[in-house]
């Protein structure tokens, strides 16, 4: 009976991303001349897995790359080649390769190998000039007769073998890539059925293999099991040599489950003439499983438990005759129940929840290699590493990151010379910062580099007519001007930055997740980009409020605060806007009932009530007919169960059954027709105006 070996996939994917992230990460703490040798070995485990899994499940272009980059960590480790720059430059290139045909694999694409051939002549031109120092003198003939060889492996499994994790079909599979492989199994020390353990492995082996690879290779294929198994390896002869009375079986019947498993895609990416099928390549970008740990599974299982006991109380009190008693006790386990609920649900979302490390760990290389490529000296600092936050805003908030990392490398931190002129250490400082705050996680990169040139964003700004000559801005208002389309003070277009597009992108994508962004810079000190974001997508503290009959909801995270509107301070402009003087500040009234277009809304200012939000650190009021309750909402999309609303970012279901509308604070703003600060809106004319009054 064969095995479907697809089942497996997904699982050696993950396990092979972490495995190149586990390289990565060792690689970068290479110094040539100073590595040591567990990291060397760290390394070579990884990639030796890969390879393993990836020549087991049939994905033979990561198998063979792997093989050879595997062939020069091994010298490396063994000491008979020095680790250089060049290699550890070679060997992360390696790794982007590897991740990107993984990748074509999981999303059942044919991969691209053009990197892969480079990188792999490469390879062979490093491990060919060993080669050729030891036989020079040699004549190709002679190279090529005496290259192949026939070994006998004979392998014994102890009994235990399969309780350590390791199974001999993988190593045979390995085997047969290594050249013509022949086998035979032997079955002496099965014993009989009622003294059978199945988890007891009682096979042993016997396999011809010609080849014209090394010994080595060899017993690296059984290096996992030297400690769980007798291995002699014995060398037979040449490839000519006098094999008919070698009696044996092939090795296909052994290693049938494995290329039955083989994808259509694994196919079509060694057939050329059958085209693979095409996906989006981002398809697989985002991780479909999440591991977690087994503390926060048992404090689950806790939850239910109490969840359970409390339910059988419930139905015993259902099933008596109502009484004071009975009601008094009712009453009990409804408040218990409600309190399991709130832990069930505290503890459910803990599993989504990750440390932020895991999007930190892609910083190092990128520091690594943008900081070479500008000729820049940096350090990179990490803190609050252990930070957690929701799986879905991790995968989401890493690109805005990267962004915003590849602006300070490449605009903030300044060039070694400048940095020693202006008296400060030549070594650069890139800082990210994560931690909790209140209901929220912050997230900040901070860099000790040149900070915003905010002479130079005004003077653009005014050439692009976002803001006039005679706009009276502050500095930080002036430095908001970076997050709008378009906007971009770089001299030059480089592959890093400066073309325009991205800021506003990486504003908008925060956004997206109910985040927001902002930036606060020092000239010669340098620039802070700070990122607040919800703890998580699924569930948000709100304020309920009524407009006419409707409710809707307003996230908690947006209020500053909610008064009674004091009419003397109120003033009309233009036609429709009212603005209410608060503090010193001009608060523009938005009239939700308008918006949303309700009858029988309160419309007289000095009875209702004002619901003061912020979003893009631009104030504003809702009116609203009254506030009702706080509570805690499941948020349910409106974009995939019905179509995209401007003004809302999705609904939930109330305990009465009715569904209520979540507002988006951003999309209201945009929705009355009311501009950002810095784009000839309406708020900052009309406080000039005021004032002038």
């Amino acid at each position: 009976m064969s095995i479907d070996l697809s089942q497996f996939f997904e699982v050696f994917f993950e396990e092979s991303f972490e495995g190149l992230d586990a390289m990565e990460a060792e690689l970068l703490n290479l110094v040539p001349g100073e590595e040591d040798l567990e990291t060397i070995n760290t390394i070579f485990r990884a990639a030796h897995s890969i390879k393993g899994g990836s020549g087991t499940f049939g994905f033979s272009s990561v198998a063979d790359f792997t093989h050879v980059l595997e062939t020069l960590l091994d010298q490396i480790r063994e000491g008979s080649r020095d680790l250089t720059a060049e290699h550890v430059n070679l060997l992360l290139k390696s790794v982007d390769c590897l991740r990107a045909l993984l990748r074509a694999l999981q999303a059942e694409q044919q991969p691209d190998l053009t990197e892969a051939d480079e990188l792999r002549v490469k390879f062979e031109e490093i491990l060919g000039m060993r080669a050729a120092s030891k036989a020079p003198e040699q004549a190709p003939e002679t190279v090529r007769e005496s290259s192949f060889n026939t070994y006998q492996i004979d392998f014994k499994p102890h009994h235990h073998l399969f309780k350590t994790g390791n199974e001999p079909l993988y190593m045979i599979s390995e085997l047969a890539e290594l050249g013509e492989l022949e086998t035979q199994a032997f079955q002496d020390d099965v014993p009989d059925i009622t003294n059978l353990a199945p988890e007891d492995c009682f096979l042993s082996w016997r396999f011809f293999l010609t080849t014209d690879k090394e010994q080595s290779c060899i017993e690296e294929i059984f290096e996992w099991v030297e400690d769980d198994a007798d291995i002699t390896i014995t060398l037979c002869g040449g490839l000519f040599g006098d094999e008919e009375d070698v009696a044996v079986e092939t090795v296909a019947e052994e290693a049938a489950p494995a290329q039955e498993a083989e994808p259509a895609a694994v196919k079509a990416a060694t057939d050329p003439k059958k085209p693979a099928p095409v996906k989006a390549a981002t398809a697989n970008a985002e991780s479909t499983s999440i591991r977690v740990g087994i503390d926060k599974v048992d404090s689950l299982i806790n939850m239910v438990g109490e969840l359970v006991i409390t339910q059988a109380m419930l139905s015993q009190l259902g099933e008596q005759e109502i009484t004071e008693a009975t009601i008094a006790s009712l009453q009990e386990g409804l408040a218990q129940l409600a309190h399991n609920t709130r832990d069930l649900q505290e503890n459910v979302m803990r599993i989504r929840m990750l440390p932020i490390s895991f999007v930190f760990s892609r910083f190092p290389r990128l520091v690594r290699d943008i900081s070479q490529k500008l000729d820049k000296q940096v350090e990179l600092k990490l803190l609050g590493e252990q930070t957690e936050l929701d799986k879905t805003v991790m995968e989401k908030i890493s690109d805005p990151m990267v962004h915003l990392v590849r602006n300070s490398l490449d605009h903030g931190l300044e060039t070694v010379d400048k940095r020693v002129a202006a008296g400060k250490n030549p070594v650069g400082t890139v800082t990210l910062n994560a931690f909790h705050q209140g209901g929220n996680i912050v997230i900040e990169i901070m860099d000790d580099g040149q900070g915003l040139n905010t002479t130079k964003i005004r003077e653009k700004a005014i050439k692009n007519g976002l803001i006039s000559e005679t706009d009276d801005l502050s500095d930080n208002e002036i430095n908001e001007l970076i997050f709008l389309p378009g906007f971009s003070t770089a001299d030059q277009v480089s592959d890093l930055s400066g073309r325009g597009v991205g800021m506003d992108v990486v504003r908008r994508n925060i956004e997206a997740l109910s985040g927001s962004v902002e930036v606060a810079s020092a000239p010669g000190v340098g620039s802070t980009f700070t990122i607040r974001l919800p703890l998580t997508l699924a569930i948000l503290d709100g304020q309920l409020v009524r407009i006419a009959e409707h409710t809707y909801i307003i996230p908690l995270i947006s209020i500053i605060e909610s008064l009674q509107i004091d009419i003397s301070k109120v003033s009309r402009v233009g036609k429709d806007l009212d603005v209410l003087r608060l503090r010193d500040e001009y608060i523009p009234i938005l009239r939700l009932y308008n918006i949303f277009n309700h009858k029988g809304a309160i419309e007289t200012l000095d009875k209702t009530l004002l619901v003061v939000v912020e979003s893009d650190n631009q104030k504003v009021g809702l009116l609203v007919d009254d506030l009702l309750s706080q509570q805690q909402v499941v948020i349910k999309s409106l974009e995939a169960n019905y179509q995209k609303v401007d003004g809302v970012s999705g609904a939930t279901i109330l305990g009465d059954g009715r569904v209520s509308l979540i507002v988006d604070i951003s999309g209201l703003i945009k929705l009355s027709g009311l501009r950002k600060p810095g784009s000839q809106e309406l708020i900052i004319e009309s406080k000039a105006n005021l004032e002038a009054s």
